[in-house]
Order: structure tokens, then sequence, then C-alpha cells
């Protein structure tokens, strides 16, 4: 089977949803998003995380897609919660969107990270991964958006729509990792993006900054750019403490997370992905499953976790509950109380008080 034959057979989640579309790139090509001096996470071409794994190849995508092992997955499953969240917040408050998109609202600031609103998490209207459940705060009951947050530029965590109709109504600043501004002003030039490499900061106001740090991961949109954008996690530095939300990483060797300690302190609150991480030995580097979740917990000691990632768009093996049941025995091996970790839904918020 070649690989144009390939394309037509493997599912659309595999070749839409996280940008495996980049698998078919093995030459080195000219970067359209990024040019920058050589440093020790860029090639001067591509970019890459330092002492980690790199590119699954073909042959190991055919493995993982005709493999089996694949649990169905209800086409709806709707949450329990909706959100309609408050114009402003003086302390914090927290409400997941869906999937891996947040309403962060601190210090009299709403902040979103990765707002995706869009059916599919795909490149195309009419295939790929599909919502089974809507978005946890609707598109119209957001309050006035101050800042918009990207991780990367996979399809479930970059909607280039949402961030249009964002600019339209909101007129928010845009902040992402080095390349991502050439991504999002290819399809909409008129939205303006700061950039800033991993150690880099953006001033928020009000005493809110946001600091981009290294994540165990990768990017692609298309079939020519795997890995010409950067990716991060952000901690934000805030009166209320230091938040830190995690888009997708591997747990690799740990250092990630140990450096956000050692820089940060104390973590008030943490946002850690638990889902899409099935089958373990082709996800293991980019996705943390939820015992790696608690490992990256234990490291980090934040005072409250909220995990995210999963229930909304089905990307790989796991069953559709499979992530929050797989988190609970992780923290009772752990023996760390189940509420200091918890796995929201979508519209569902949390607050210091609870």
């Amino acid at each position: 089977m070649n690989r144009r034959t390939l394309l037509k057979t493997l599912s659309a989640p595999a070749l839409a949803a996280t940008g495996l579309f980049g698998w078919m790139t093995a030459a080195r090509a000219r970067n359209p998003y990024y040019q920058g001096p050589v440093t020790d996470h860029f090639d001067g071409v591509r970019f890459f995380s330092p002492n980690q794994p790199q590119d699954k190849g073909f042959a190991e995508l055919l493995r993982w897609q005709l493999g089996g092992g694949r649990k169905e997955w209800p086409e709806s499953y709707p949450s329990p919660f909706q959100d309609k969240p408050p114009t402003e917040v003086p302390g914090l408050r927290t409400a997941l969107i869906g999937h891996a998109s947040f309403l962060i609202q601190v210090a009299g600031l709403n902040l979103l990270v990765d707002p995706v609103f869009s059916e599919r998490a795909s490149p195309v209207s009419f295939s790929g991964p599909k919502r089974v459940n809507p978005p946890g705060i609707a598109f119209r009951d957001l309050p006035p958006i101050h800042a918009v947050l990207i991780t990367h530029n996979h399809y479930d965590h970059l909607d280039i729509e949402a961030l249009a109709g964002l600019w339209q109504h909101h007129r928010p600043r845009f902040v992402a990792p080095l390349g991502n501004d050439a991504v999002i002003r290819a399809a909409h030039p008129e939205i303006p993006v700061e950039t800033r490499d991993w150690g880099g900061s953006a001033d928020l106001g009000h005493g809110v900054t946001a600091h981009l740090e290294p994540a165990y991961h990768w990017s692609a949109r298309g079939i020519n750019d795997r890995r010409m954008a950067l990716w991060c996690a952000f901690v934000l530095t805030t009166p209320e403490g230091a938040i830190y939300h995690v888009g997708d990483t591997g747990f690799g060797d740990g250092r990630i997370f140990h450096a956000v300690r050692e820089r940060f302190g104390r973590i008030r609150l943490a946002h850690l992905p638990i889902g899409a991480y099935e089958p373990r030995w082709f996800m293991q580097a980019q996705h943390m499953n939820p015992e790696d979740a608690v490992k990256a917990f234990r490291i980090i000691a934040p005072e409250q976790a909220l995990g995210h990632h999963w229930g909304t768009f089905r990307l790989t093996n796991e069953g559709v509950e499979e992530p929050p049941q797989e988190l609970a025995a992780a923290l009772q091996a752990a023996e760390i109380p189940p509420e200091r970790f918890r796995a929201l839904r979508p519209g569902e918020a949390w607050t210091p008080s609870g």
C-alpha cells in the first residue's frame, strides 16, 4: 500500500485532528512560518524537544491504524453542565469549554486558552473528529475577552474561524509560540498575533503575565509543515497565584515539570491533559495518560489540578469514559485525595471555594 492509497483508507481522526498529515514529510524544506537562528530546540527549519523522541514514521502510523483496539464512542455524550460566566471575576475562576479549551477569569481579566468552537477538529467541515457534546460555554455567552493564548496549531487546539470570530467581536490580544502568527494570518491577515519563544513572556495587565514553557509535543497543519511552528505550555503568574496550563505533552523525562516548579514555585492551579493516549506505544511521547498526569502532579504539587483533553473529540483508541476512570485509579494508587485532581466536563467551572 503506497502513501496515496493510505490517505484514502486511514481514519479521518488520525489524519486530521492532531496534524498527522505531517508524517508524510521527510524532506528538509524551507520553513514558511518562521525564520530565525538555530537554538537548542530549532535546527533552522524545524523545532524539536531536546532529548525527546520526535516523529513517528509511516510504518508506525500504519501499524496503529490497522492494528485494531479502537473503542467505539457514542454519537452524543452530553455534559450535565452549561456555563454562563460572569462578566468579570476579581479573584479566580476557570471553566472548561470542551476538550482543551478553557476560559480563565482572573484579576478582572478574561482569558481564553486554545478556544475551539467548531463542530469538527479537522481541516475540513465534512470529515474528521466530530464533537459529541456542544461547547460548555456558548460563543454568545462569552464575557469580554482580553487575551487569547494558543499552545500549538493542531486542529483540536487552534480553530481559525473561532479566532476570527473572537477578533471580530472582542478585539483581544493573541499570544502564541513562534511561527503560529503566520499560520493564523494566512487565513485572516487582519488578526495581530504576538509570538514568543520558550522562556518568553507577555504582560497581559492587571498583574497577570503569560510565560511560554516547553512541552513534549509537536505541530502540523498540513502535509509539509511538521514541527515548523513551535508549541508550548503556559504559566500565568497572577495576583491569585500561578496557573499552569498544559495543552498537550508527553511526560518524557519529567524535566519540564521540575523546571516549572523550580522557576515558579508553588502552583495554585494546574490544567493537565488526561486523554488521547492509546495505543500507548504510539502516543506516549506526545500525550500523557492519567498515570503520567498524576506523576506530573506529584512533581509540580499544585494546590488544585483539573483534567482536560478528553470526552469531546475521539482522537485515539481509548473509550470516552476511560480517562476519568483511570485517573481515579492512579490517584488512589498514589494516595492523592481525588478532589485535588478532578476531571472536568464541558461547562464545568471551578473556583478556589470549590
